[in-house]
């Protein structure tokens, strides 16, 4: 398939787009260049809201993973978070649409499930958004199940929190967070009591689960919802601590105290897309991907003050643009960036 990937240059996107050319698609990108380099090539620099049905003519698919990426960045102004990613989601699937796109395969996330530590959430639980950008994802995934047709095949994958090693490192991700803290200072930083479910997942492995859904027959993956990750890989903050100190040697586990409890706290069963999607499987589990972030670390040689970077933590980048007057107050950029 000739697909488009949206947010090209976040986190996930380069592993997306790896994954994706390996098994055999023709892969181009878009992106509005918050995190890239401002001579970065290779990719249409672009904001999802403002592109048009000929921008997406003749793709098969699209993988939206643009979008304000987390809780902190969604609180910052929630009006942004709703237009972007919904508003700015619901119209590149109206004009994917229009453009002859077959398939949309929408990154939803698995914090639309809230509060739910009493049992595991499945696809059709209750859904208990606690925040800005989980409202959103539920909201587009609404819009896009009333998008459907016989020509369009909207997908939402429904993603872990995610963690590993990408060259577009996050560092404000739990797992990815826990292992830089123990590597820099010492101490496994636990913000919290410790005691809140989270499910999580390796990118690669939600890069696979994309590309499984690309190659699916239409009735296994239309308007459907799929968690991703894998059912045995859901942890409390406090064992995520635990493998995290016991992969950097010498780490204790701290609690910090500071924070009010966290009231996300959700366990989700991810048995469906095994079912539906037999050629998929998860990979990764925490204490390898805590391994392998260790390396990274160690390859970047990541200090102390990096655990407060803009190169690392997505809300002080956007913060930065914001001081230095370089978006516009809907976060559009002031001077046209040329292509």
């Amino acid at each position: 398939m000739r697909v488009l990937i949206t947010g090209c240059n976040g986190y996930i996107g380069p592993v997306m787009s790896t994954v994706l050319k390996q098994a055999g698609h023709e892969v181009s990108g878009v992106d509005t260049g918050y995190f890239a380099e401002p001579s970065s090539t290779g990719f249409l620099r672009k904001d999802v809201r403002d592109l048009t049905p000929a921008d997406l003519t003749g793709y098969h698919a699209v993988v939206h993973l643009a979008a304000l990426s987390n809780d902190p960045m969604g609180e910052l102004q929630p009006e942004w978070t709703h237009e972007i990613n919904c508003g700015g989601s619901l119209h590149l699937a109206r004009i994917a649409r229009d453009a002859g796109v077959s398939r949309f395969l929408f990154a939803s996330s698995c914090s639309i499930y809230g509060a739910s530590e009493n049992e595991f959430a499945t696809e059709i639980s209750p859904v208990q958004p606690l925040s800005a950008y989980a409202i959103s994802k539920v909201k587009t995934e609404e819009g896009l199940d009333r998008l459907a047709n016989a020509a369009f095949s909207p997908v939402s994958l429904r993603n872990a929190t995610a963690y590993g090693v990408s060259s577009r490192l996050r560092l404000d991700l739990v797992l990815n967070n826990l292992v830089a803290w123990a590597f820099t200072t010492g101490k496994v930083q636990i913000m919290s009591d410790g005691s809140p479910w989270r499910p999580i997942v390796h990118i690669e492995d939600i890069a696979r689960a994309f590309a499984a859904v690309l190659d699916a027959p239409r009735e296994a993956i239309h308007n459907e919802a799929f968690n991703v990750g894998a059912t045995e890989e859901n942890y409390q903050v406090r064992d995520l601590g635990q493998i995290v100190s016991e992969t950097v040697v010498g780490s204790t586990v701290t609690y910090s105290g500071k924070s009010s409890p966290d009231p996300r706290n959700y366990r989700v069963d991810f048995s469906k897309i095994r079912q539906a999607l037999p050629g998929f499987h998860t990979k990764w589990t925490a204490r390898r991907g805590a391994a392998e972030l260790l390396a990274a670390c160690r390859e970047l040689n990541l200090k102390e003050a990096d655990l407060q970077s803009r190169s690392y933590i997505r809300l002080k980048q956007l913060k930065h643009l914001l001081d230095m007057g370089e978006l516009d107050e809907t976060l559009r950029w002031k001077k046209a960036v040329a292509a």
